[in-house]
């Protein structure tokens, strides 16, 4: 897991949002063991070149799950051949197994590498994304 966030934090060149306050051991294997959190590593000469954390969300609406893809990445040197591709169909059967109905990812406007690969893959939808901040209940 820790060689996947390295490979995810030069993927995305954020560093900081991947190194810079990395969770402990005892974190990393409490939430590897969750069952609503699924991480695949693709691995070549025992390193990480490609990662999908995804966590499964159970519905209330009917008894059904999705999955959402957090992130999803591939080292540059090994990107065009396969592997973001073959990182999603893993999922696609895990997801079966599991009974979820459908996985879902977000993609930045301008990646166009991403949109292509999950248009080639899934069905585009336009949402709007909002990040609300977490605000504690004034004490009395």
């Amino acid at each position: 897991m820790e060689s996947m966030l390295d490979m995810f934090a030069e993927a995305f060149r954020e560093p900081e949002t991947y190194r810079a306050k990395r969770p402990n051991q005892a974190y990393l294997t409490q939430l590897l063991a969750r069952d609503h959190f699924i991480a695949l590593a693709a691995v070549k000469s025992e390193t990480v070149v490609g990662g999908l954390a995804a966590y499964e969300l159970p519905k209330f609406e009917q008894a059904r799950s999705e999955i959402y893809i957090y992130d999803l990445a591939v080292a540059a040197s090994h990107r065009r051949q396969g592997i973001a591709t073959a990182l999603i169909h893993e999922l696609q059967h895990i997801a079966a197994d599991r009974g979820a109905w459908v996985l879902f990812i977000q993609a930045d406007r301008g990646d166009a590498p991403a949109t292509a690969l999950y248009e080639k893959l899934g069905t585009r939808e336009e949402v709007l994304h909002f990040d609300i901040p977490v605000a504690p209940k004034p004490r009395p």
